[in-house]
């Protein structure tokens, strides 16, 4: 029997704060490319923070968003926050800087456009950027790589889909593992041209990848699923950035996405080493 699409969804915000298993490496749908990782004790959050649908991708619920902002259950304990780039259904500034004055230990990631536009309300010298990291990089520079709290941080500049008409956005492919047992890789609205991926395959044959989480698009067009299996090669793909119009049920969708496993509904888990 086939749900629509907000019965599921209410189905979903039931179970969103019940915890995994004590080491069980889990994702957690937050809405769009927003998504929860755990492991143990390490948590970190991908494009949690946002504001803006464009009328055709889901917003995190209000209570989920809630809790994250008072770093309540199942949002307590975050070590890391990931920005992918700095357009308003990723990212909202205003929230940011909120979650970063209510969430103590959390530590920001995040493309210098982001971190410029939280500073223009902030300002420059709040306490909080303490704990936050710009990362600016080029198209083809190398990565940037960090470690903070068992945490392995890679990121690479990849331009935003479309490129090269919006060659200005600082969008990054953020590589995560998690107490050196983890690695999921986050992707931004990455573009799917492979010239931008070629001249990394050392940096993408590094580390085994458990869980690579690529905008749909990814897994709707030849050149982006080469990209997933002959680049990334993750043991695990979970398609974001879903537009809330794809059928819940796989078997209506377009045929490229009928076998394909997404994040569509707020709440929804699963296991990263199945």
């Amino acid at each position: 029997m086939n749900l629509p699409r907000l019965a599921l969804a209410g189905l979903a915000l039931l179970t969103w704060a019940a915890p995994a298993a004590a080491h069980d490496p889990e994702a957690k749908y937050l809405a769009n490319e927003g998504v929860m990782v755990t492991r143990g004790e390490t948590k970190i959050l991908f494009d949690p923070l946002f504001g803006e649908s464009f009328g055709q991708y889901e917003l995190v619920p209000e209570d989920m968003r809630a809790a994250m902002l008072a770093g309540e259950a199942p949002f307590d304990g975050v070590d890391a926050v990931f920005v992918s780039h700095a357009h308003a259904d990723h990212f909202a500034a205003e929230d940011m800087v909120a979650y970063m004055r209510a969430v103590s230990e959390a530590r920001l990631y995040a493309p210098q456009q982001a971190v410029d536009m939280m500073a223009e309300i902030a300002g420059a010298d709040d306490p909080i950027f303490a704990r936050v990291t710009p990362i600016a990089l080029e198209r083809l520079d190398d990565p940037a790589r960090l470690n903070a709290a068992g945490i392995a941080i890679e990121a690479v500049r990849v331009p935003h889909a479309g490129w090269p008409q919006r060659a200005d956005v600082e969008n990054l492919i953020f590589r995560v593992t998690l107490d050196d047992e983890t690695t999921v890789m986050h992707m931004g609205d990455a573009d799917v041209s492979d010239w931008h991926y070629a001249p990394h395959q050392e940096v993408w044959d590094e580390r085994a990848l458990d869980a690579a989480f690529p905008p749909y698009w990814f897994l709707t067009s030849e050149a982006g699923r080469s990209i997933l299996t002959n680049r990334f090669k993750p043991a695990r793909t979970i398609g974001v950035h879903v537009p809330s119009s794809v059928p819940d049920d796989p078997a209506a969708r377009e045929k490229s996405l009928r076998d394909a496993d997404l994040f569509t509904r707020p709440g929804e888990t699963r296991r990263l080493d199945e």
